[in-house]
């Protein structure tokens, strides 16, 4: 999902602030391509800084089920919650492409509050992915 961030911001001009551990950084070949539009940080807080949107995934997707353990520990302080929604602006939305762990990179409070339009995103992703088939089908 960050790279399909990074490449967004380079084809839509706007800037993108990551946070992450160090270890965890995008590829360097798709951070060179987005040239100034991407900003990488430690601190989420500093990501979140101002933001319109906030956006978080799970933290061991799948195929990296090997590694739960070691990115539980190294994504701890990346949890997207009230705290970390107060630093955006009071306009910010946040979103997730789901399935979300709760309690886990997002808080229940903050997927299933106000700001949240990660159902949806997921309704529409649904309509999509039917029109997909339809066409496909016929």
């Amino acid at each position: 999902m960050c790279h399909s961030y990074i490449n967004a911001a380079r084809l839509f001009g706007f800037h993108l602030h990551i946070a992450c551990p160090p270890s965890y950084a995008p590829d360097d070949d798709v951070l060179a391509g987005a040239g100034d539009c991407v900003t990488v940080t430690a601190k989420p807080e500093e990501a979140a800084l101002d933001a319109d949107l906030v956006v978080t995934d799970v933290w061991s997707s799948m195929g990296h089920e090997v590694e739960d353990k070691a990115r539980q520990k190294a994504f701890k302080n990346y949890q997207v919650n009230a705290g970390l929604m107060s630093k955006a602006k009071p306009s910010a939305i946040f979103t997730h492409c789901l399935p979300a762990h709760r309690g886990e990179e997002v808080t229940a409070e903050v997927l299933e509050g106000k700001q949240s339009v990660a159902w949806q995103g997921a309704e529409n992703r649904m309509h999509a992915q039917k029109a997909l088939l339809e066409m496909l089908l016929s």
